[in-house]
């Protein structure tokens, strides 16, 4: 029953990183209707700046992924500009060609600044925990109230806010939202940018809980768009669902059977959900 419980602990805290993924996938599907695939690689992107700032330039950690996210905020209003906004009303096939263009140059852009070897974002956070025979890492425990306080906030803020709400008017009904004065053009720099942010979050957490290395990032938005489907397209109750359900899968499956197998559980899933309930979890049929 340790073991169990272990292992859900562990599954919690990369639960927790593929909701941040998947947040911000959902937020700029259920806008613009993009399967936004470079959003993993601008994850490590991320999470390679926070490495930088922090081991190049003797940042303090926490300082140094606030900068990352403002950085990562101009990025994704740079992304929603001049790479979508173009197609925007052409037809679906020009976007998906851009997500993937765009995917292929910012792994190049990771490979070319930061290098072909993996880094692990250091931190002070090394002592552990003993609770009753489970063993929890400081580190991973503050990775899952982070998870959670971001997860909260971006529900706030789209549940409460006005930007939030007129988000959410323009994924249920552009005209009507423009007919109500909802400024079509703002909005989805808006989510660009919250979606970044969110990304370099996961980013961060992936790096000092793990490694960044080339090809983490293509390998990491599988697991969003899993989740996504798990959790069901645009529901943001589904992502956090999906997000856990399938973190704690892997690490159960990673502890039980082998961790061989690990990666294959998103596939499996997607492909099982698609089949018996296309609509997701939490999603409308």
């Amino acid at each position: 029953m340790v073991e169990v419980i272990q292992q859900i602990i562990n599954g919690v805290a990369i639960g927790g990183v593929y909701v941040l993924i998947a947040l911000g996938l959902t937020t700029v599907f259920g806008i613009l209707g993009i399967a936004h695939f470079a959003h993993g690689s601008v994850s490590m992107f991320g999470g390679y700046l926070t490495f930088f700032f922090v081991t190049s330039w003797g940042f303090p950690l926490l300082f140094a992924i606030l900068v990352a996210l403002i950085v990562g905020l101009v990025l994704g209003v740079l992304i929603e500009l001049l790479a979508y906004r173009p197609v925007r009303n052409a037809n679906h096939i020009n976007a998906f060609i851009v997500a993937l263009g765009l995917t292929m140059m910012v792994e190049g852009l990771n490979l070319e600044f930061f290098g072909h070897e993996q880094v692990v974002i250091p931190t002070d956070l090394s002592r552990v925990f003993n609770v009753g025979g489970v063993t929890i890492p400081e580190l991973r425990l503050y990775v899952i109230l982070a998870a959670a306080l971001l997860i909260i906030a971006m529900t706030l803020f789209v549940e409460k806010t006005k930007t939030g709400q007129a988000i959410r008017a323009v994924a249920e009904n552009r005209d009507a939202a423009i007919l109500m004065g909802v400024n079509v053009n703002t909005i989805p720099l808006v989510v660009f940018a919250i979606s970044t942010a969110l990304g370099v979050c996961a980013g961060v957490m992936v790096g000092s809980l793990f490694a960044i290395a080339p090809g983490i990032g293509e390998g990491l938005v599988v697991k969003g768009f899993a989740v996504l489907i798990l959790g069901g397209l645009g529901s943001i109750p589904g992502a956090v669902v999906g997000g856990l359900v399938l973190g704690i899968t892997e690490a159960l499956a990673a502890g039980f059977i082998s961790s061989a197998y690990k990666d294959v559980i998103a596939f499996v899933v997607m492909i099982g959900v698609l089949l018996f309930r296309p609509q997701g979890l939490m999603g409308k049929a």
